[in-house]
């Protein structure tokens, strides 16, 4: 069967809303999962989350990637690991995330690892920039036009927003992306795709499914999967 690559959006402890969305998506063996990152925070089950996609993980017969977001990111740096901004995380949804562990914002850094399950850790340790396939380029956040690849800064990709979104890039590669969301995707091809629907603010979460540019999503609080053409689902970004 052809290769198929799914790219689904920031989750952000909405672990219900996955589940239902995994379960209808049903990759086979041969095809690849990119998350592009943002699994935890402002949700309400940041764990969940972790849980369920080191479960699934372990079972699905597709090959499973997961991207850095810039809330693990901050996550990492909080913890005393290998992330940045460490600082601006509980304002920016942390104090969600450390509930979901049976922690509090007033504990320290060692006591808020003994909640933290060590594989979730290494989960988190071990999660990529950038996944390319066919023309394609998945990112969390974005790239930095008028840079070559190569001199891309890790804080642009887990960070950019409107230098990205509203100018071309000349890579050559469609960028795939997530970290600001909007009401439907966004398509500017051939330059980006934003997958990020605000699932957690009341939108819905997305799964892209490339090459057949087909759009899964359920809803915050639903049971319904919908899908539709990508020219269906999504608006062009001006």
């Amino acid at each position: 069967m052809p290769e198929r690559y799914f790219a689904i959006g920031d989750i952000h402890g909405c672990a219900e809303e996955l589940d239902r969305l995994l379960g209808a998506i049903a990759p086979r063996a041969g095809d690849t999962v990119v998350f592009v990152g943002d699994y935890i925070d402002r949700g309400p089950d940041s764990r969940g989350v972790i849980d369920r996609l080191l479960a699934w993980r372990a079972t699905t017969p597709a090959r499973a990637v997961f991207l850095r977001g810039n809330h693990e990111d901050m996550a990492l740096g909080y913890l005393g690991r290998r992330g940045h901004w460490g600082e601006a995380w509980l304002r920016n949804g942390g104090a969600a995330a450390l509930r979901s562990y049976g922690a509090g914002p007033g504990m320290e850094c060692p006591e808020i690892l003994e909640h933290i399950p060590r594989e979730h850790l290494t989960f988190l340790d071990e999660l990529s920039t950038h996944e390319r396939w066919n023309g394609y380029l998945f990112v969390h956040a974005g790239i930095r036009p008028g840079v070559a690849w190569d001199a891309q800064s890790e804080e642009d990709l887990l960070w950019i927003r409107e230098e990205f979104l509203d100018h071309p890039h000349d890579l050559g590669e469609t960028v795939v992306f997530g970290h600001t969301p909007h009401r439907r995707v966004v398509v500017d091809r051939p330059y980006k795709i934003g997958i990020d629907t605000g699932c957690v603010y009341g939108g819905a979460l997305t799964c892209l499914v490339l090459p057949d540019d087909v759009v899964c999503q359920v809803r915050l609080g639903d049971n319904v999967i919908r899908e539709d053409r990508l020219t269906t689902a999504a608006r062009r970004r001006t």
